[in-house]
């Protein structure tokens, strides 16, 4: 196997898996709907394999992170549905990592590299900044819900962030959200036996979303700051 051949291997396995993934509809399955139809069956192997659940849990939000499924919210949604608020935001935060870590490796060995010796000056100026504050602005990024959690997986990793600063920021900046969905989703016993139709819309309000970005901000001041001090 050639140089070259190797180097790719990871990515060509990955958008591999990702194809395979849709086009046996398996993102179909991580909707609220399957989620209140499996509840008993799901329930009842986290009651008697709780070990087990967990790690299969961990393993199948990881898959659906690195392959970039939409289905993300739906698994935080369940872990607290069936292991409930703490850990199930525990878990939701170790997948939710690891995934994003095998894309970053992924993109920062063989996307990042080629990108980099073609870059124009907005991404030399996107690196320069990531340079110098990458933990903040990283933080800032997975605070507010409102980019691809994917992208961020990527732009790090063109920009040249280390993988310390951001298995860091990407733990820390999902802790708010992934919780409160956590939370959400360990009262939708609740919302299942009333028959109600609920929506992801519904959870994450106009409210909600705006504490995000002001948390988001907060990660932000200290770059202000420093610019403040320097002028």
């Amino acid at each position: 196997m050639s140089a070259a051949l190797k180097r790719y291997a990871p990515l060509a396995a990955l958008l591999l898996m990702a194809g395979a993934s849709y086009a046996f509809g398996l993102h179909h399955y991580l909707t609220l709907d399957a989620l209140r139809d499996n509840r008993q069956i799901l329930q009842a192997f986290v009651a008697d394999h709780l070990l087990a659940a967990a790690f299969a849990y961990a393993a199948l939000y990881t898959a659906v992170v690195a392959l970039s499924l939409p289905g993300a919210a739906v698994m935080t949604l369940g872990g607290g549905f069936l292991f409930g608020a703490g850990l199930g935001g525990i878990f939701a935060i170790w997948g939710a990592t690891m995934g994003a870590v095998l894309v970053f490796l992924i993109a920062k060995s063989i996307v990042g590299d080629a990108l980099r010796q073609r870059a124009g000056p907005f991404l030399r100026r996107m690196e320069d900044g990531f340079r110098t504050n990458a933990f903040n602005y990283l933080l800032f990024l997975r605070l507010v819900p409102a980019f691809p959690f994917w992208a961020v997986n990527l732009v790090p990793a063109m920009a040249g962030v280390s993988l310390r600063v951001f298995i860091t920021a990407t733990v820390i900046g999902t802790i708010p959200g992934t919780f409160v969905f956590a939370a959400f989703g360990a009262g939708l016993g609740e919302v299942f036996d009333t028959g109600e139709n609920i929506q992801l819309a519904n959870i994450l309000s106009p409210t909600l979303l705006a504490a995000f970005v002001g948390l988001g901000l907060l990660a932000l001041l200290p770059i202000f700051l420093k610019k403040r001090h320097r002028q």
